[in-house]
């Protein structure tokens, strides 16, 4: 499936979420009414914990399979390893060395809600690819937030970030409605004022930042 949009055997749902237009697969849930964040994670199905895991792997007196696996082993503990867990399902999302610092679906939002304080983003289309290793969200801004010098040209402000240490969190402008993995790609090959920061230490307070950093201003107190 081109899509590759995530489905929670236990709730049943897609997750993915759209406002008012429904994307071209036909997934996730549709509501009429822009959401809060904490609304759009729930939409969505994003309301999930990612933690990492110690990783082992067997040996000393191994048995051997016909295609050389190993079906039975002494665990020995690989160090400075971890897979990435989805706590809600146990289904793991990749692996990742000791530095790798997680950041919760919950806290990409506080880079849209840093911009305004919580209250004003528009969100149009949030989703989970695969397992939940990847997420995505697409908003528009309110009319009173400002880019750089000059008005908003791209459409959709867009933040994307994985759990399998597969890239950094990115967040960008493109012209693309992002509803699915192509159209991710396509919004990561068409975009501008974009910034990446790196699953480290610190993570979470320079995502709280990134919108100064791409020139985004909250305008209300000049206009008050």
């Amino acid at each position: 499936m081109a899509h590759q949009i995530n489905f929670n055997d236990q709730t049943g749902k897609h997750s993915f979420f759209s406002v008012k237009q429904k994307a071209w697969h036909g997934l996730g849930t549709i509501v009429q009414d822009y959401p809060t964040s904490e609304e759009a994670i729930k939409h969505a199905g994003l309301d999930y914990e990612v933690i990492k895991s110690p990783l082992f792997t067997q040996g000393r007196a191994m048995t051997i399979g016909n295609a050389g696996e190993i079906i039975d082993g002494e665990d020995i503990s690989v160090h400075d390893y971890y897979a990435t867990l989805r706590t809600d399902s146990n289904k793991v999302l990749g692996v990742v060395g000791k530095d790798y610092h997680i950041v919760q679906n919950r806290d990409a939002f506080s880079f849209f809600d840093s911009i305004v304080g919580g209250d004003g983003i528009l969100y149009e289309t949030v989703g989970a690819l695969g397992n939940g290793e990847r997420i995505f969200i697409t908003a528009k801004l309110p009319g009173y937030i400002r880019v750089g010098s000059n008005d908003m040209i791209e459409k959709y402000l867009f933040l994307t970030t994985s759990h399998d240490g597969s890239g950094s969190i990115t967040a960008a402008f493109t012209p693309i409605r992002i509803v699915c993995a192509n159209t991710l790609n396509a919004a990561l090959g068409n975009c501008s004022n974009t910034i990446k920061i790196r699953h480290t230490s610190g993570a979470k307070e320079r995502l709280e930042q990134a919108h100064k950093v791409m020139g985004i201003a909250n305008t209300r107190s000049l206009q008050m």
